[in-house]
């Protein structure tokens, strides 16, 4: 191996590296100096201080004279972290049984910008023909979950407008050749939080009340819990939630 491809192949893992050390500093420390950290981390001071400039630019850290703090976007994160945490926790007892009554696979998706991130998958021998796995992505607007939760964040369009005033949205294999998907937002217009989803493959399942009612079951007893322990969302990172006057609150899918 050539030195140039050395020095490749270890570059990223180094980098990351400094930046946690410079990070690991603000355990249990409120505001830090330049001197600080680069004797806290060992770093040489042009190294540290480019870090601190991008984790600046980046709102992992926050500048204040000559001083760093912790930045909003680690606090978000962090929030972040703990509600999914928590909503995962209170939804999988709900996103098995949703399994175990219809044997299909289930999935529980947040929205991160446009993309849809799964959180839980459930699908037992079924599953393998679905590709998707925890902590997949795949863009919103092409699936069933992420339609339904585009449309209860409020964007326009006679498709969402439709799903919000149904409280459900169907995939007829848009993602994948011969299988549907059913989803059911978790929470109001506005405030939902994540959606769950019923993938089968057609026609065994159909976009009928015998189906849909189960999702929708699952998706409020989810709510109903999350509000009773008062989880407020988090995952509003694509826009300001907007809803279009005259929207009732239903259920998604």
């Amino acid at each position: 191996m050539t030195i140039e491809a050395e020095v490749d192949r270890t570059a990223p893992s180094a980098a990351l590296d400094r930046v946690g050390l410079v990070l690991d500093t603000f355990d249990g420390a409120g505001r830090l100096t330049l001197a600080q950290i680069v004797r806290r981390t060992g770093l040489p001071r042009s190294s540290a201080h480019r870090i601190l400039d991008r984790l600046v630019s980046m709102r992992w850290l926050h500048r204040e004279g000559r001083t760093y703090t912790l930045g909003l976007r680690l606090m978000e994160l962090g929030s972040l972290a703990v509600h999914q945490d928590r909503l995962h926790a209170t939804a999988l007892p709900h996103l098995q049984e949703l399994h175990r009554v219809t044997g299909f696979v289930v999935h529980l998706a947040v929205l991160d910008g446009d993309d849809l991130v799964y959180l839980e998958k459930i699908g037992g021998r079924l599953a393998t023909a679905v590709p998707t796995r925890v902590g997949g992505r795949r863009p919103a607007r092409s699936t069933a979950l992420g339609k339904a939760l585009l449309a209860y964040e409020g964007t326009p369009g006679a498709a969402y407008d439709h799903i919000r005033e149904q409280g459900v949205a169907f995939e007829n294999e848009e993602s994948l050749a011969g299988f549907g998907c059913i989803a059911v937002p978790v929470g109001p217009v506005g405030s939902a939080v994540a959606a769950v989803s019923l993938c089968g493959p057609l026609p065994h399942l159909r976009f009928e009340h015998r189906l849909t009612a189960p999702v929708r079951m699952t998706a409020t007893a989810i709510w109903r819990k999350l509000d009773r322990n008062h989880i407020v969302p988090t995952l509003q990172t694509r826009r300001t939630l907007r809803t279009a006057p005259g929207i009732r609150e239903h259920q998604y899918a």
